[in-house]
């Protein structure tokens, strides 16, 4: 059983999980859920970002620059194949 290390990663996985159930989310929201730093996460969207896994959009809201992140849809599937694959594991130890 082979696990997708992109997703499969800790910190990763939190961002895919939290985008997944909650959609579009603000830069500072994400890090306050998550509770990592924000060069913590700046680095872990990064690596999603080239991967194609998730949308990066700024803009500027009331004069202040913000920040949102959302998942591709190959983030999605990432995502939902790396629960499928969870899921097997538990299946096959019952």
């Amino acid at each position: 059983m082979e696990f997708d290390k992109l997703v499969h990663q800790p910190t990763r996985l939190q961002i895919f999980a939290h985008l997944y159930a909650n959609g579009e989310t603000s830069f500072t929201d994400l890090k306050d859920a998550l509770e990592i730093t924000e060069g913590n996460l700046a680095s872990h969207i990064e690596k999603m970002e080239t991967a194609d896994c998730v949308t990066v959009e700024k803009q500027f809201v009331d004069r202040k620059p913000q920040t949102t992140y959302q998942l591709t849809e190959t983030g999605r599937d990432l995502f939902e194949a790396h629960v499928q694959t969870l899921e097997s594991l538990i299946d096959s130890l019952e």
